[in-house]
C-alpha cells in the first residue's frame, strides 16, 4: 500500500506544471474574449449579436412585434356646441289633486254611474242616492212659501188701505203701524221659505253626486243599494287628476342660490326620465321652491308641473328630473369618457393624422351627463380616444373600429388577429404578437401623463 501511494505521489508531482500551464492559458483566453466584447468598439455589434444566441434574438423580435402593434380603439371628435347646463334629482310624481267622494246627504245608493278607471270630466255624474225623499221636501217647501208669499200680498193690500184711511183721519195710528208689522213678519217668513226651497233643492242635486274635477276614477268602495252617510271614512270612490300632474323632487340645499338666481329671471324647465334614466317622459315648468330646507338631509324639495294628456307619468312613480339652469354657447365639449386620469392631472389621447396617438392635458370646466365641457387644452375639431385606451401609451399606433365591435387585437399592418411580427420563437421563445395585451413588464396604461419609456424587456431563455 505504502509503494503504491509513493507511486501515484511521483505522478502527480511530474505533472503538476503542465496542469498549472493549462489553466493559466484558459485564463487569459477568457480574460481576451471578455474585453472584446465590452471594450473593443469594433467588435462589439458582432459580439453582443452572437453572444446572445438564439434567446437573445427571439426576445428582439418580441419587442419589435409590441412597438409594430396596432390597437383598436373608438374615437370621437371636439366639438364646439351649445351645452345645457342642468341639475339632476330624484323625484316622485303626484297628482294635482285627489278627491275622496262622499255623499252630501244620507239615503240608499241607486246607481253607480262609472267604470272603473275611467276618465271623467268636471261635473260628470258619478252616483246616485235614491233622490225621492229630497224632492219631497223641495215640494213641501214650495208649498209653504206660495202659502206665506199669499199671505204677505193679502197683509200688503191691508196696510195700503190702513194707510189711506190714516192720513184722512179715520183710523188711528196704533191700528196702522200694526198692520205694517205684520207686513214686515210675512215678509220675514217668505223669505225663510225661499230658504228651506233653495235647501229642499240642493239636497235633491246632492243626490246626484258629480265629479269636481277633470280625473280618473279609482276602484270602487261601495256597491249599489247600500246606505249612504256624509260621515263614512272611504267614501264612494277615490278621484285622482293626472292632467296636469305635479312632480316633486329634492336637489342638494347648495344649489338654492344658483337656482333662486336663475328663477328670477325667468320660468326654469324641468325635463323628467323614467327611473333608469334613458327615456324621456315630459317637459315641464318650475312653480315651487319649498319654503324649508330638510335640516337632517340638507336638501331642498322643489315642485314643477307638467301637461300629461297622455299619462305617462302616474302617481307615486319614481322619476330623475333635470332642472335646466343655462346654457353655455359655443362650449368646448368631449365625451366624458374620453377623459382620463393621471398623477398629474386630466388628459385625453388625441389621434393624430398619421393614426398614432398622443397623451394630451387638459382642464375640465365641468362634467355634465355623458359630456365635458374643457377650459383648455383641445380645439374644435381634433379627435379623441373614447374607447381603449387602457391599451394605449405616447406614440401607439391605432386604428378605428365602430363602438360595440369586439376588440380584438391586431397585429403588425392593423390586420385584426394577426400574430406579431416575432411570431412563436420556439420551445423556449416568447410571442411577440401575442394579443396585443399589456403584460405586468410592461404596462400600456401611462403613470400620470407620461407613460413609461423603458422598452419592453426581452424574454430571457430558461437555463
Amino acid at each position: 500500500m505504502m509503494q503504491r501511494f509513493s507511486k501515484d505521489k511521483g505522478v502527480i508531482l511530474r505533472r503538476l506544471p503542465i496542469i498549472v500551464m493549462c489553466l493559466i492559458l484558459l485564463a487569459s483566453c477568457s480574460k481576451s474574449g471578455s474585453s472584446a466584447i465590452a471594450g473593443d468598439p469594433a467588435a462589439t455589434p458582432a459580439a453582443k449579436a452572437a453572444g446572445a444566441g438564439a434567446h437573445g434574438a427571439a426576445g428582439a423580435a418580441g419587442a419589435a412585434g409590441a412597438a409594430a402593434r396596432v390597437v383598436p380603439v373608438v374615437t370621437a371628435p371636439v366639438a364646439r356646441r351649445d351645452m345645457p347646463i342642468y341639475l339632476e334629482g330624484l323625484g316622485t310624481v303626484t297628482a294635482n289633486a285627489t278627491v275622496t267622494v262622499r255623499t252630501v246627504v244620507d239615503g240608499p245608493l241607486t246607481e253607480v254611474l262609472f267604470k272603473e278607471g275611467q276618465s271623467i270630466r268636471k261635473g260628470g255624474a258619478l252616483a246616485q242616492v235614491d233622490p225621492r225623499p229630497f224632492a219631497a221636501q223641495l215640494h213641501l217647501a214650495e208649498g209653504q212659501l206660495a202659502r206665506d208669499e199669499a199671505l204677505l200680498a193679502n197683509d200688503k193690500r191691508i196696510r195700503d188701505r190702513d194707510d189711506e184711511l190714516e192720513r184722512q183721519k179715520l183710523l188711528d195710528t196704533q191700528t196702522a203701524e200694526t198692520q205694517r208689522t205684520q207686513v214686515a213678519q210675512d215678509e220675514g217668513v217668505v223669505r225663510i221659505d225661499r230658504a228651506n226651497v233653495e235647501t229642499a233643492r240642493l239636497n235633491l242635486d246632492y243626490s246626484r253626486i258629480v265629479a269636481p274635477v277633470d280625473s280618473v276614477v279609482g276602484i270602487r268602495n261601495i256597491d249599489p243599494g247600500n246606505i249612504v252617510h256624509a260621515a263614512d271614512t272611504n267614501g264612494i270612490v277615490m278621484l285622482t287628476q293626472l292632467d296636469p300632474i305635479a312632480v316633486i323632487f329634492i336637489l342638494p340645499q347648495d344649489n338654492l342660490p344658483a337656482i333662486a338666481a336663475e328663477k328670477a329671471r325667468g320660468d326654469l324647465t324641468v325635463v323628467v326620465f323614467s327611473g333608469d334614466g334613458k327615456t324621456e317622459l315630459a317637459r315641464g315648468k318650475l312653480t315651487v321652491i319649498d319654503n324649508l330646507i330638510n335640516v337632517n338631509t340638507a336638501t331642498l324639495r322643489l315642485k314643477a308641473m307638467f301637461a300629461n294628456p297622455s299619462h305617462v307619468l302616474w302617481p307615486n312613480q319614481f322619476v330623475k328630473a333635470r332642472l335646466m339652469l343655462s346654457v353655455r354657447h359655443d362650449a368646448l365639449v368631449v365625451p366624458a369618457q374620453a377623459v382620463q386620469r393621471g398623477q398629474q392631472g386630466s388628459y385625453v389621447y388625441v389621434v393624430g393624422e398619421d393614426q398614432t396617438v398622443q397623451a394630451r392635458p387638459v382642464v375640465v370646466e365641468l362634467l355634465q351627463g355623458d359630456d365635458a365641457l374643457l377650459a383648455s387644452g383641445l380645439e374644435s375639431g381634433e379627435t379623441v380616444v373614447i374607447e381603449g385606451q387602457n391599451q394605449l401609451r405616447p406614440g401607439s399606433k391605432v386604428a378605428v373600429r365602430k363602438p360595440g365591435a369586439e376588440n380584438a387585437p391586431a397585429g403588425p399592418g392593423g390586420v385584426p388577429g394577426a400574430p406579431g411580427a416575432a411570431g412563436e420563437t420556439g420551445k423556449h421563445g416568447s410571442r411577440g404578437g401575442d394579443g396585443g395585451k399589456p403584460s405586468a413588464e410592461n404596462p400600456a396604461a401611462p403613470a400620470g401623463l407620461q407613460p413609461s419609456a423603458e422598452a419592453t424587456p426581452a424574454a430571457k431563455e430558461p437555463s
